[in-house]
């Protein structure tokens, strides 16, 4: 249940949820992580982008000061961070994070050695199917 966004929990498993922690937490270190957890959800499930900035701002201003560390740690990451995060209200939820998850693929490919010694128009897309089975298409789209 701890995985689960607050707002898909039944009366009954958030009541469940409350005793398991007030049994299992006596230093209230997992129940602080999941409120945590469920104030960063928040962020990208607000109503509109100016309440999702706003609980962003609020998130970014709080976590650093948590005292269970890997909060702390995060708040501090997204501190860093700040003028990015923000960024994604400032362009209508438009994010690069496709392209940053498939710049490791690429990297991975360039220094395959099986990429070295092969002509430029089929020793990528070979190795690009290697790096990443599954991902690479070959083909005309549908």
């Amino acid at each position: 249940m701890l995985r689960h966004g607050v707002e898909h929990l039944t009366d009954r498993q958030v009541t469940r949820l409350d005793a398991g922690l007030d049994a299992g937490d006596p230093d209230h270190e997992v129940t602080i992580a999941w409120q945590c957890y469920q104030q960063l959800r928040s962020i990208y499930h607000a109503a509109t982008p100016a309440d999702g900035r706003r609980i962003a701002e609020k998130v970014i201003a709080s976590f650093p000061t948590c005292p269970i560390a890997e909060i702390a740690r995060l708040g501090r990451t997204l501190r860093a961070w700040k003028t990015q995060v923000l960024a994604y209200f400032d362009t209508d939820g438009v994010s690069n994070g496709g392209t940053e998850a498939i710049n490791p693929l690429i990297e991975k490919t360039r220094a395959s050695p099986t990429a070295s010694g092969t002509s430029p128009t089929t020793g990528y897309a070979s190795c690009s199917q290697s790096a990443a089975p599954g991902q690479y298409r070959r083909g005309p789209r549908p």
